[in-house]
């Protein structure tokens, strides 16, 4: 069982560990459904052993809510530690909740719970995307934090050359 449940009517939340390779997997048929991208999220999964080991890096955060232990949405988050100041920051990589179940507070006690912990990690700051065309990821984290318009590029990478 992950680390630290919490419970409410809406379900209980928790920090999956290194043994939740069920819930972790369920975790990303969620995605593949939330975000509309079954093939990246459940097409070629890692190994058991492999999925294990990320599970267990402490720098990973993957939480999820359960109610009835059915994942209905979790969030997915990486602590990135700082050069410039001994802190780090956290970054949410992915966050979805089953269409079934928005609306009622799950994103907002997955965030609540990760401010939670970033505070007890001394993080000077969680930080999220929303895409422009998402109206409900902006209103959500407008509602939880402070709006920075920035751009955002993906940089392919290149090929090694043997010379």
């Amino acid at each position: 069982m992950g680390v630290g449940a919490d419970r409410s009517p809406l379900g209980s939340i928790r920090r999956l560990g290194a043994s939740d390779l069920t819930a972790m997997r369920a975790l990303n048929t969620v995605f593949g459904h939330v975000f509309d991208d079954v093939r990246t999220y459940a097409e070629d999964p890692p190994p058991d052993d492999a999925l294990r080991l990320w599970l267990g890096q402490p720098h990973h955060i993957v939480l999820v809510c359960e109610i009835d232990g059915q994942v209905i949405g979790g969030l997915v988050a990486y602590v990135l530690d700082k050069f410039e100041q001994m802190r780090s920051e956290i970054y949410i990589y992915d966050l979805g909740v089953d269409q079934a179940w928005r609306r009622q507070g799950v994103a907002t006690r997955l965030i609540h719970r990760l401010q939670t912990m970033a505070g007890a990690l001394g993080s000077w700051v969680v930080f999220v995307q929303a895409d422009l065309d998402d109206p409900p990821a902006i209103a959500l984290y407008e509602k939880l934090g402070v709006r920075e318009d920035v751009l955002h590029f993906d940089l392919p990478p290149k090929a090694c050359s043997t010379s």
